[in-house]
């Protein structure tokens, strides 16, 4: 059955339609608009209007496109940036009104958690009996997942802090300082330092932030790998490390932040990074199918 998930996250609003049997995915058509809603929350947390109207017509030319595809089930999916949002309510009665039989459903972040680690045991080999961690690093929040493919989940947490957020609060500057980047680090590490999971064989990462760096780093790196390229991308602009990287733009603007994250858990698990390329959208279809 062909099948379609919309993923409204804190930095982008992101399709997949795929075709699914069973427990096997076969992507069909992916696409991605930036709709930044983390960026836009204000002291209150509110999603302003204009930007609830950007995110309802992201969602609605992405329904419409997986409609066109052949889709006959599309699930529409919020996450932190929502969840933290004063007005989320609002945006789901919008995406209802303008897409009639679509339901945003507003996943908690233990469903989001055991969602993304579904959808990476599913899309990369594992050795038998490989004890997996996976980090979901998020826009808004970090889920990171211990368990044992394909769906045993032995322990999970949230860190609500991603790469918008760090990149708000410490990073905005075009390029950040030097002190900037380290005082981010200092802070992500602490937060990241109080987790006790249990150990893993493998560290697999996906999400905007860890896609970006794979461009970089290649499909494995770590700790001296992601020094080596936060070293590369200091004192360089978003323009610079987009042009000299291949990086697309609003992906550079966040780079630095996304690398100060993923040493984080990196130095946690104190394994080498690998980058997946399944997570949240492959676990919300493959998760449909065994539904159904």
């Amino acid at each position: 059955m062909r099948r379609a998930c919309i993923d409204i996250g804190s930095n982008t609003t992101r399709l997949l339609v795929a075709d699914c049997d069973g427990s096997a995915l076969t992507p069909c058509v992916q696409e991605r608009a930036f709709t930044l809603i983390g960026r836009s929350l204000d002291e209150s947390r509110t999603i302003p209007s204009a930007k609830l109207v950007e995110v309802r017509d992201a969602v609605c030319r992405q329904y419409l496109l997986a409609r066109a595809h052949g889709a006959v089930q599309v699930r529409c999916v919020a996450t932190a940036a929502i969840r933290r949002a004063a007005n989320g309510a609002e945006l789901a009665r919008m995406v209802a009104d303008a897409c009639p039989g679509l339901e945003l459903e507003l996943l908690s972040a233990e469903q989001e958690a055991k969602l993304a680690f579904l959808g990476v045991t599913r899309t990369v080999r594992l050795d038998a009996g490989a004890r997996l961690a996976v980090l979901d690093a998020g826009g808004g929040s970090c889920e990171i997942v211990v368990g044992d493919p394909p769906a045993q989940v032995h322990w999970w947490d949230s860190v609500g802090v991603g790469s918008s957020d760090v990149t708000q609060r410490w990073l905005s500057a075009d390029p950040p300082a030097r002190e900037a980047v380290s005082a981010a680090a200092r802070h992500v590490r602490e937060l990241f330092a109080a987790l006790e999971p249990p150990t893993a064989s493998r560290l697999i990462a996906v999400g905007g932030s860890a896609s970006s760096v794979r461009t970089l780093a290649g499909p494995v790196t770590d700790l001296a790998g992601i020094d080596r390229l936060l070293a590369a991308v200091s004192g360089l602009t978003a323009a610079q490390i987009a042009s000299r990287h291949g990086v697309e733009l609003e992906r550079a603007r966040l780079l630095p932040a996304g690398l100060v994250l993923l040493r984080a858990v990196c130095e946690l698990f104190s394994l080498p990074l690998e980058f997946g390329s399944g997570g949240l959208r492959e676990g919300v279809l493959l998760d449909a199918e065994a539904h159904q």
